[in-house]
């Protein structure tokens, strides 16, 4: 893929992750395609920008959500209109220092260009839990640690 196309892509993940940062669903909600899903970490399922909005703005209103610190694994294209983009993710507790390995997770978006903008068609929050295998959430979390701010 063409660096223009990939650049754009980690910008609309990115921007999508610091949308969750900043608690603002209505900006998150807008990143998706009008038939765009979106798939939580606990399994929930919402559909289509208003109904994404209206599942994520009371989780913000409710919980005091941990930010992501996140890093693009891979793109791969489907074709010129639609990508995949695997990254992982950690999150540092509201009033904590370091990751919570409990909170690591894989992200996957398929994106979709359309008007020449990237849109958010999937994104799935999938708990990275590697059970029997302690070793990769420890490989993972150091990974994610230089992510953090010193």
């Amino acid at each position: 893929m063409e660096t223009e196309n990939t650049k754009a892509v980690e910008d609309l993940y990115f921007n999508f992750l610091h949308a969750w940062n900043e608690r603002n669903s209505r900006l998150m909600a807008d990143y998706f395609t009008e038939d765009g899903e979106m798939v939580g970490y606990d399994g929930s399922q919402a559909f289509g920008p208003e109904e994404i909005h209206a599942h994520l703005e009371p989780i913000f209103n409710s919980f005091p959500t941990p930010p992501y610190y996140a890093k693009v694994k891979n793109i791969s294209l489907l074709n010129d209109d639609a990508v995949i983009v695997r990254a992982i993710a950690g999150m540092v507790p509201v009033g904590k220092t370091e990751l919570s390995q409990e909170l690591n997770t894989h992200h996957t978006v398929v994106a979709v260009k359309n008007d020449e903008k990237w849109f958010i068609k999937l994104f799935q929050n999938t708990p990275a839990q590697f059970h029997g295998r302690p070793e990769l959430l420890d490989q993972m979390t150091e990974e994610l640690r230089g992510l953090l701010p010193e």
